[in-house]
């Protein structure tokens, strides 16, 4: 036993970790059978000692290597929420604009609406003042029973004539030109 050996807390508070770690890693490695027990003590030789060091440094460069990773993740995840933040505002003002013009749409068209109703409203007063006036001019106009039969008999007989033969001509019937 030329070699010094060292208890799992001294060798724990060498690498600055607990008992509790180098315990873990011992059982890790399989090596808690290896081990020498002196009095009431567990001691780790060198070659042990030297086999939980380097489990340590490539555990450390394991999580250095995962936090390095785990923050460019972090970082390119931050980076794409800061762009979908500025997208979403981008959106909502866009959206904003469009409401306003749809706005201002619906005003002009009923605006226009209403003029049209109040337009369709004068016409059917003017209308109407025309379909009083035209009945008043044919009241006016309209020859009595009497005036009628006196403006028949003073026409010429030829021309009651060919009044009366006009509608005695039978329409052609297209069909039967063929």
């Amino acid at each position: 036993m030329s070699e010094k050996l060292k208890t799992i807390k001294e060798l724990a508070d060498e690498l600055g970790v607990s008992k509790s770690y180098i315990d873990k890693i011992i059982r890790i490695l399989k090596l808690h059978t290896k081990l020498d027990k002196v009095g009431n003590k567990y001691v780790i030789s060198k070659t042990q000692e030297k086999s939980i060091k380097d489990r340590l440094l490539s555990s450390e460069s394991t999580t250095k290597s995962h936090t390095k990773s785990t923050t460019k993740t972090h970082t390119e995840v931050d980076f794409e929420v800061d762009f979908l933040k500025e997208e979403i505002l981008y959106l909502r003002k866009s959206h904003d604009k469009q409401l306003t013009n749809k706005d201002k749409q619906i005003e002009t068209l009923s605006n226009l609406l209403d003029q049209q109703q109040r337009l369709a409203l004068q016409d059917k007063k003017l209308l109407d003042e025309y379909k009083s006036e035209i009945n008043d001019l044919k009241a006016l106009k309209m020859p009595t029973q009497d005036t009628k039969v006196e403006q028949v008999s003073s026409k010429q007989p030829q021309e009651v004539e060919s009044v009366a033969e006009e509608p005695k001509k039978a329409p052609r019937k297209w069909w039967k030109l063929w």
